[in-house]
């Protein structure tokens, strides 16, 4: 066993007494040693249950005859870190979480570890650390939040709150009504209710292979939650007896299948972020430019909120992830042969997951939209890409020209939007929230809340070198590569400048020409980041492109 390096010999005597003053048994030394990597605290909506996750886990492990051994890793709630400098430390906590996981379980030679994730950053940073380590791993999350209360006959959710705020700003929704909002928007511990990053993160953990049949749909309130922590538990004693690691599982093959379930299932653009990081991880090159290839032959079968007005517990009521799935096998896109951490192929793992619910997962012969719902758009404003949640547009914005509104941060746009300044048409420009020059790329869903609320969202499109939140809908395009602060075309736009956008053949371009832009360039000037200090100054030096993943490259290369 990995764990003997710190239990077996005379010259780890020790070792041994320190096991001993944890209160260890000789019995339990002499068992497979299992870290169980639980993200809880009490700031995370969806982090509050994780320690009944937890101890169901820990109780599986001892089931099947492994020693449990609990360690922390930290977690960030992008709602409460929204729309100030808080976001600024969201994304950057990815790799925070992935080089403490690697630091503890090298540190303590575990011999295999369940992840317990769940909100944003928390679930690719652990799946990162899977793929760095390369140790027996399984993964379980704590689960989404169940729906809002109904308000007006519907039921609502964290991003129907947000663009409350939008409406009543513009003077169309009473305080009354936005209080009723906010009591009713959140009703229990768990991921947000829609397909937004957290639980789209979750059930492309399932799509990877690297968790159970629901680790991504059962609500976090659930009974059904725990007994699948139980089965995890369980189940990493038997990854461990096979020795099947996680690049085992996160192949080519794997990560393509993942990114083939984003496009049905229509989720978080953040996916796009996520997934090449992973990759990368795993040594595994995962280009973007695969994923309009992939959308091509993938239809979009379903739409949760925000793109539509069903959420995370629907998709469990018909069927999950491996429904999804099962419908998308039927077209062959799927390699499902790839081993998972259940010990079986796909293909043994989603025979008879059939679609309960034609409604909630279309047929394949009936889809929201023939192709994903992701698209990785160029043009000279993006020579290396950008990204929009193609699924979450309305059909008059997929394609759109609009005189640019430029802004040099999220705080300077939202006082415009919220001033009556951004009318029909208006393309906004926020830049200098990339990676580097954020620092920390954050998340902008108080912009397009705000739009949407106006009832602007079908008139007006939002392009930013920084990311937006799953919770996003309409037409908003982040990622923009090169950014801003390395001198991309985005830093040259000028007011007024028009911008086109056409989603259906992947182009957004500014309508100016070359030789203008580089007349613009030779005046650009690159600009200090606006914070210098910490982890973030360091965080900045190293980051890489949104295109790439924002993964941190060495100082020596």
């Amino acid at each position: 066993m990995r764990s003997d390096n710190v239990k077996k010999g005379v010259e780890r005597a020790p070792h041994r007494s320190l096991f001993n003053a944890l209160g260890m048994t000789e019995e339990e030394l002499e068992r497979p040693l299992i870290g169980v990597v639980c993200s809880y605290n009490e700031i995370v909506p969806g982090h509050m249950n994780l320690d009944k996750i937890s101890e169901a886990v820990k109780k599986g492990v001892y089931l099947a005859g492994g020693v449990p051994v609990e360690v922390p890793a930290i977690a960030v709630c992008d709602g409460i870190a929204m729309n100030h400098t808080g976001m600024k430390y969201s994304l950057v906590t990815r790799e925070l979480i992935a080089d403490s996981t690697e630091c503890l379980a090298t540190a303590h030679q575990f011999d295999g570890l369940v992840m317990i994730p769940n909100c944003d950053k928390n679930v690719p940073g652990l799946l990162m650390a899977a793929a760095r380590l390369n140790i027996p791993t399984i993964f379980v999350s704590g689960g989404p939040m169940l729906a809002g209360k109904k308000l007006n006959g519907k039921k609502t959710c964290l991003s129907s709150l947000f663009e409350a705020v939008g409406q009543y700003n513009a003077g169309t929704l009473d305080v009354a009504h936005l209080e009723e909002f906010e009591e009713k928007a959140c009703p229990t511990c768990g991921s947000c209710s829609g397909m937004y990053t957290a639980n789209s993160m979750n059930c492309l953990t399932e799509a990877l292979g690297m968790g159970l049949r629901g680790n991504g749909t059962i609500p976090a309130v659930y009974s059904a939650r725990i007994r699948l922590a139980k089965h995890a538990g369980m189940k990493i004693m038997e990854l461990v007896e096979k020795n099947i690691k996680p690049r085992d599982i996160m192949t080519p093959a794997a990560f393509k299948n993942a990114m083939t379930v984003d496009m049905a299932l229509g989720c978080s653009t953040n996916s796009m972020l996520h997934l090449p990081a992973i990759a990368h991880e795993a040594g595994v090159e995962l280009n973007l430019e695969i994923a309009n290839e992939i959308s091509k032959y993938t239809p979009n079968l379903c739409h949760l909120a925000p793109a539509g007005s069903t959420f995370m517990e629907d998709l469990d009521d018909a069927g999950g992830v491996y429904a999804v799935m099962n419908e998308l096998d039927s077209l062959g896109i799927l390699d499902t042969t790839g081993i998972t951490c259940t010990g079986k192929t796909i293909k043994e793992n989603i025979a008879g997951c059939v679609n309960l619910d034609p409604e909630i997962i279309r047929p394949v012969d009936n889809p929201y939209m023939k192709t994903g719902g992701i698209a990785v758009l160029k043009g000279n404003i993006a020579p290396d890409s950008c990204v929009v949640k193609a699924a979450a547009v309305a059909p008059e914005m997929m394609t759109h020209t609009g005189p640019a509104r430029v802004f040099d941060s999220e705080d300077d746009a939202i006082k415009a939007i919220r001033a009556g300044k951004i009318v029909k048409g208006d393309v906004v420009v926020i830049r200098y929230e990339g990676p580097k020059g954020g620092p920390g790329m954050r998340e902008m869903l108080s912009p397009t809340s705000e739009i949407a609320g106006m009832g602007l969202d079908k008139d007006v499109a939002l392009i930013t070198d920084g990311r937006f939140s799953g919770a996003t809908r309409g037409a908003s395009i982040g990622h923009v590569s090169p950014e801003a602060a390395v001198g991309g075309p985005i830093a040259l736009i000028e007011e007024g400048d028009m911008i086109s956008i056409d989603i259906p053949n992947n182009k957004i371009n500014v309508a100016v020409d070359d030789a203008t832009l580089e007349a613009r360039r030779a005046k650009w000037q690159p600009r200090e980041p606006r914070i210098t200090t910490g982890y973030l100054r360091r965080y900045a030096a190293q980051v890489t492109s949104a295109n790439t993943g924002a993964v941190l490259q060495p100082n020596d290369k």
